[in-house]
């Protein structure tokens, strides 16, 4: 019998999952949104849930051996996810304890870009790399930092973030109250912020005038530059040169 393994990425918009093999092979994956649940419990019987529903549309029997997790703000330590700004879910979240009700398997739950950091290690294009930083840029912004080959997590599992180190001192405010933070700039929630000051300081027509705060989505920003809507495009560019910065 094959063993599989279950992964899964927890977003501040969509949680990502799907079950590879040994060599790192997608078997099945499917997606359910991570907002909108009335708590966790309810958030992890509804992933629950997809989950069996994928794993039964395997064509073949699989033996399930193990669960990786990869989560915002999540402590590899104590199977936690703690604090998380883009997550509705506050304070500490005994994630794995909770999950373990339903998969009683080995579990490991990491913030999601140092399980990218991993991933990349291991199966992808850093393979053959001592030293390498991995960037995830979604919801939020975040970094895993790969040194001789070893996962920076420092005494208390969060040590290697960049999200929110201060870039402008007097900056915007983030999500963690503190100001001036990388993630308020160079990611989805912050390019949405640069996209209407723009729209303030100019009167450049754009269609994206006709989308509200709350409904405008990355997405729609990406497909704008592509059609070169002035706007877009300088965002993307302001964007850039900060996270390059």
């Amino acid at each position: 019998m094959k063993e599989i393994a279950l992964g899964i990425d927890i977003g501040g918009t969509f949680t990502k999952f799907g079950f590879a093999d040994e060599h790192g092979n997608t078997l099945a994956e499917d997606h359910i949104p991570t907002t909108g649940h009335p708590d966790v419990e309810e958030y992890i019987k509804t992933l629950y849930n997809a989950i069996e529903n994928l794993r039964a549309s395997l064509n073949h029997t699989f033996s399930l051996v193990g669960v990786g997790i990869g989560a915002p703000n999540a402590n590899i330590y104590h199977g936690t996810i703690e604090h998380a700004v883009n997550l509705d879910w506050k304070g500490i979240v005994p994630f794995c304890e909770l999950f373990k009700k339903y998969y009683n398997l080995p579990m490991v739950i990491t913030n999601d870009a140092n399980a990218a950091a991993i991933g990349e290690m291991v199966y992808g294009g850093a393979k053959n790399m001592q030293n390498f930083i991995m960037i995830t840029l979604g919801t939020g912004l975040g970094s895993g930092i790969v040194i001789n080959k070893q996962l920076v997590y420092g005494h208390t599992g969060f040590a290697g973030e960049l999200g929110h180190t201060s870039v402008f001192h007097e900056g915007r405010v983030c999500g963690t109250g503190r100001k001036g933070c990388l993630e308020a700039y160079a990611s989805a929630t912050g390019i949405r912020r640069t996209i209407f000051e723009m729209m303030a300081e100019s009167l450049e027509d754009s269609p994206l005038r006709q989308i509200s705060f709350n409904d405008m989505t990355g997405e729609m920003i990406t497909e704008a530059a592509r059609k070169q809507d002035p706007i877009a495009v300088e965002a993307f560019r302001r964007t850039g040169q900060i996270l390059g910065e």
